[in-house]
């Protein structure tokens, strides 16, 4: 025991409350980092429509789908989502006036990455970002995402906005959705179920409204809520009504087991539908393959700029808009090299990070295009603050896709003109084969075309012979597939010095004059 009179040691010297305060100021706490990225995010709201309307370039020609994508934007108290093929209760999605929610693990700067994108996604949607709130934590809470005291600020922070939605930047389980739900009385959406929604608006095409249908219904089966003890309700064989009594107990299904099923039977067909169109793509891609035409995928993050290249290099005049998933249908377009040889040219759809893997399933067989061509050109947008998580995430897709990692690749970093160049010199220092490209002002679109078809594969059968005039298909076939390097018109037919592919080539000699 310490004798009350001995003299106390001195106390160890430690910094004064000056020194603290300078060390806190230098120092910000988790709390003022995440309030600051949350007011960056929302100061430019988004970076897909950060920067106002969509600029075109000359390539991109009338744009006449521009305007029915315009109207399709979401207006006050209504709603483009899909009516739900169950009779359960799940709200559909009315992203109107929203706050955004995510965690940050390790590094602010990833997690301000990523909220920003988050935001762009809400407004592709058609809402209003009106707040957000950022949390610092390793791992999410099991039961309610954020924790119960987080959970019960982002209820205020709903409360005081008039928010009628929350989006979480991640995935949520069931369960976590409805423990949050249950706090801030407000609907809840998870990252997936915002894609989802935007894809289900932009799809235009048979193929792509099925691909997405089934996608969303993959990620609703688990998610089902039924409300109130109509859910719950079992019935036998003989239903006479409430309070029946005899013949209307038995096991019987609940109401939620009865959407359940129907939603798998409505997912079976969906599949049966989807798996009978392919035979139509595999068709066209045969007949590419059968005329020996080469093929160029068009790959990339989502609002990259792989369409406006696409109308850059081909004049196709798809739809280009500053928005997050823009193009859903794949656009294939036939053009030829600056040297004549005909090959074909395929947009398809934008990646994100975490891209749901249900969409990554439904959309395997456009995907698919990917793994068939010949070329890949991996479209980047140079000005984001991350490209390389941008390659990285659209990589990691791509691994999913049989073949499509073996594809010759081209990192084409594009938007050239609003890009540092310092990015850009680390982007080429990392990468084996890149270019630098501006699909608007038109900065390396004649190198990217000359690259295109030194990369291409040549024919490798020589040519050289008389076709009789009466076979001037073949003269046609030629040119369109092969490589011309003399051609004369003489008193037999057209002499042809060139270059095609074995099945030309046999059908030449068959019909070649015999000198």
């Amino acid at each position: 025991m310490t004798n009350s009179h001995e003299p106390r040691p001195e106390p160890a010297q430690g910094p004064s409350p000056t020194t603290v305060q300078r060390a806190s100021d230098a120092a910000p706490s988790a709390r003022d980092i995440a309030g600051d990225v949350v007011a960056r995010v929302l100061a430019r709201a988004g970076t897909a429509r950060a920067e106002g309307s969509t600029q075109h370039s000359s390539h991109d020609g009338d744009q006449l789908d521009l305007a029915e994508r315009s109207a399709l934007r979401r207006v006050a108290n209504l709603s483009t989502e899909l009516e739900d093929v169950t009779e359960v209760e799940y709200r559909q999605l009315r992203l109107e006036r929203v706050v955004l929610v995510g965690l940050w693990a390790r590094d602010a700067t990833d997690a301000e990455v990523s909220l920003r994108e988050l935001a762009a996604l809400a407004e592709t949607a058609g809402s209003q970002v009106l707040d957000g709130l950022l949390q610092r934590r390793q791992t999410p809470d099991p039961g309610t995402y954020l924790g119960s005291g987080k959970a019960a600020e982002l209820a205020a922070v709903v409360a005081s906005t008039g928010a009628d939605t929350v989006i979480v930047d991640g995935d949520l389980a069931p369960s976590q959705r409805r423990a949050l739900e249950d706090i801030i009385k407000v609907k809840v959406v998870d990252r997936t179920a915002l894609i989802l929604d935007i894809f289900a608006q932009h799809a235009k095409s048979r193929e792509g409204k099925a691909q997405v249908e089934l996608a969303q219904l993959e990620y609703l089966l688990p998610r089902l809520r039924g409300w109130g003890e109509s859910m719950s309700r079992q019935a036998g064989g003989q239903v006479g009504g409430a309070g029946a009594g005899m013949g209307s107990r038995g096991p019987g299904e609940t109401k939620i087991e009865l959407d359940r099923r129907r939603i798998r039977n409505r997912m079976a067909k969906l599949r049966r539908e989807i798996a009978a169109m392919a035979p139509s793509r595999e068709t066209k891609r045969s007949s590419r393959k059968r005329n020996a035409i080469p093929s160029v995928a068009i790959a990339g993050y989502t609002n990259a700029g792989k369409s406006s290249l696409l109308n850059a290099l081909t004049g196709a005049g798809v739809l280009v808009e500053n928005a997050l998933f823009a193009t859903l249908d794949p656009t294939v377009r036939r053009t030829k090299t600056p040297d004549g040889r005909v090959y074909t040219l395929a947009d398809t759809v934008g990646f994100v990070r975490s891209l749901p893997h249900q969409l990554v399933e439904a959309f395997r067989s456009t995907l698919e295009e990917v793994a068939d061509s010949d070329l890949l050109l991996h479209v980047v947008d140079a000005s984001h603050p991350d490209p390389e998580g941008q390659i990285a995430a659209v990589r990691h897709v791509l691994e999913g896709i049989p073949g499509a990692l073996d594809v010759p690749e081209v990192i084409v970093l594009n938007k050239a003109d609003l890009a540092d160049p310092d990015t850009i010199a680390r982007l080429r220092s990392r990468e084996r084969t890149t270019l630098v490209v501006s699909a608007h002002t038109g900065e390396g679109i004649t190198e990217l075309l000359d690259l295109i078809s030194g990369a291409l594969p040549h024919p490798g059968v020589t040519v050289d012979l008389i076709v009789p005039y009466s076979r001037g298909d073949l003269v046609n076939r030629v040119h369109l597939e092969g490589e011309i390097d003399h051609l004369e018109h003489v008193g037999e037919g057209t002499l042809l010095r060139g270059r095609v592919d074995d099945e030309l080539a046999a059908e030449l000699a068959a019909v070649a004059v015999r000198g």
